[in-house]
């Protein structure tokens, strides 16, 4: 039977990596292996070096070895059409311009690529299938859809017969399909989890928060991967020496966690791309040993450039209405950091600003080392903090709903209407109509968002734009007129802000590698598909050139110079580098520290 195999954990720490190692491994052996990504900003194809896309590929170079991209926009409309092509030649236009209607819902793309994993669990035709999930707080959501949406199926069934994604009896045979998949992801013997993490804070932090979700689910978690560790040989000055230290803290708290069964991963000094690499890493990872660098072997220096440094007051400081701030970028690159010195920076101008997460799996807790809830909150002079929690906004918005609801319509509608709120995807909503509210706000000076990992964010972002269509497509049906076209004017209004550059600044964060890189310009055009222009790139995490004394670090500098000369063509935009640095930064008092050292306050 076949074994199922799902890499997760925060963004950024080398699942990819460290799954498509895994997947040669166990091709090389004879075995018929099948590796599917999930995540909508998926890199897999950059890591294997060829083109993969939303179809099942053969891996050059690699017997036994296959791979897919499932793409959402694809995967959306194979659903669909599964759905409705059966009643195209015997139901009339008007059913099927209705079930068109429903099946535009925001949250459709969500389920359908859900729906398509679900199909390879199905399948027997390889003997492991695994799962490059997405970043953690986006997984933990998707494992969650299955329990959601059979409830949420079975008790349509019972009322009105309509979910979100139309009739019930269209998609009834999606509640045994889903149910299977659950028992199967609960099931050890045929499905096994890896999570992999830095040794860092956060990222411990991100993978007992995550285990924790998968007990509450009733998943058990598996072997924990700890990537890109320092080799003790070449951190031979303080400033590595720090961070070599800190790393070991990490490790051995996470020992004494954790019973199960870690490996322990060395950070290498050049990009982990291309068959011969990743052959490589699947050696150090199932069979341990030491990793060969290339001391002694120094990279080609890149020719000599000079990047556009940003107008930080033009970009950043407001004029006259409230400036809206997105960092947005790739799991891992450091957003939420950048995010928070970027606040901080700002209110030390004596600007009120307001900090806003609308990260699943938020960290700017644990960054400002104070307690964020789903209210604002002053944690320092003109600083405010903000978490929008799903579950509580949730609440709110469906008691707005039905409170405005009551007294317009009888207690048959009434009843439908919250059968339709208890849907799951209402919970994307309902996050989003906080996301406007603090938007559409006049109370500060300037909002920082310390938005998603890529894919999801522009997922969000997209939602203004398809809800508004889908608004337009209710005001055509007639029902309370008035506030469907309330509705659509506020959403027009946010349109419009969103694409204001006076109003809104968007900044890609990245780290000069290759992955990054591609996956922030393809953000950046998915950005501007959208109407709206990126401003400025954040260079994270940059090496100071007087720390790289060895050849080790020398060859990761000149690596990074190569990208970010790079990032300078590709882009076309003014960069603010932030350095990597000494001690991992939590806390407003070391965030303030950066303040001084980075932004020169």
């Amino acid at each position: 039977m076949t074994e199922y195999i799902f890499f997760s954990g925060k963004g950024g720490v080398g699942k990819t990596t460290m799954a498509s190692a895994t997947a040669i491994h166990y091709a090389n052996e004879g075995r018929k292996v099948l590796i599917v990504t999930t995540d909508p900003a998926s890199n897999l194809g950059d890591v294997f070096e060829q083109e993969i896309g939303h179809k099942i590929t053969p891996i050059d170079g690699v017997q036994n070895l296959y791979a897919m991209e499932i793409e959402p926009d694809a995967a959306t409309g194979e659903y669909k059409e599964r759905i409705i092509g059966p009643f195209r030649e015997i139901m009339p236009e008007d059913v099927i311009a209705t079930l068109e209607e429903q099946f535009s819902s925001p949250c459709t793309t969500e389920i359908a690529s859900f729906d398509r994993f679900i199909d390879f669990m199905e399948a027997n035709e390889y003997e492991i299938v695994i799962f490059d999930t997405a970043p953690t707080g986006h997984t933990i959501r998707l494992l969650e859809l299955p329990v959601d949406w059979s409830k949420h199926i079975e008790e349509s069934a019972k009322g009105s017969g309509q979910t979100c994604l139309g009739p019930v009896q269209a998609i009834q045979e999606s509640k045994e399909k889903y149910d299977r998949a659950m028992a199967l992801l609960r099931n050890p013997d045929r499905t096994k989890f890896v999570f992999v993490m830095r040794p860092e804070e956060l990222s411990l932090y991100e993978t007992v928060r995550a285990m924790k979700e998968l007990m509450a689910i009733e998943i058990m978690s598996g072997k924990i991967i700890i990537n890109g560790i320092l080799p003790k040989e070449v951190c031979d000055i303080d400033f590595f020496k720090k961070k070599y230290e800190s790393q070991q803290k990490i490790i051995r708290k996470t020992d004494e966690m954790f019973n199960g069964s870690r490996r322990y991963m060395l950070l290498r000094d050049g990009e982990v791309k291309g068959i011969n690499t990743l052959k490589s890493v699947a050696q150090e990872l199932f069979n341990g040993g030491g990793v060969s660098f290339n001391v002694g072997l120094e990279a080609p220096s890149p020719e000599a450039f000079i990047l556009e440094k940003p107008d930080i007051e033009r970009l950043w400081f407001p004029r006259i209405e409230t400036k809206a701030i997105f960092f947005t970028g790739k799991g891992g690159v450091g957003k939420t950091t950048i995010s928070c010195i970027a606040a901080l920076y700002l209110s030390r101008q004596g600007f009120k600003t307001l900090l806003v997460t609308t990260d699943p799996a938020a960290h700017i807790g644990q960054v400002l080392d104070v307690k964020v809830g789903s209210q604002p909150a002053e944690i320092a002079r003109d600083l405010y903090a903000v978490m929008i929690d799903q579950e509580e906004a949730f609440k709110q918005y469906k008691e707005k709903i039905l409170n405005e609801a009551k007294g317009k319509y009888s207690d048959d509608m009434l009843a439908a209407m919250e059968e339709e709120l208890n849907s799951p995807c209402t919970e994307e909503m309902a996050a989003f109509d906080k996301f406007a509210q603090f938007i559409e706000s006049k109370d500060y000076d300037v909002i920082v968002f310390d938005t998603a990992p890529t894919g999801h964010t522009l997922r969000l972002l997209d939602l203004p734009f398809d809800y508004a269509k889908q608004v337009e497509m209710m005001i055509s049906t007639g029902a309370d007129t008035d506030a469907k076209e309330v509705a659509q004017r506020r959403f027009k209004e946010m349109i419009r802000m969103l694409r204001d550059k006076s109003h809104t600044v968007f900044s890609l964060v990245l780290y000069p590698e290759s992955t990054p890189i591609t996956e922030s310009y393809r953000a950046m055009l998915d950005l501007k598909k959208a109407g709206i222009e990126t401003q400025v790139v954040v260079a994270n995490m940059i090496l100071p050139e007087e720390v790289c004394v060895n050849d080790f670090f020398k060859n990761r500098r000149k690596m990074q110079m190569k990208y970010l000369k790079e990032i300078k063509e590709r882009f076309n935009l003014p960069v603010l580098q932030f350095p990597l640095m000494e001690a991992e930064l939590k806390g407003l008092q070391r965030l303030g520290v950066a303040v001084q050292e980075i932004l020169k306050v």
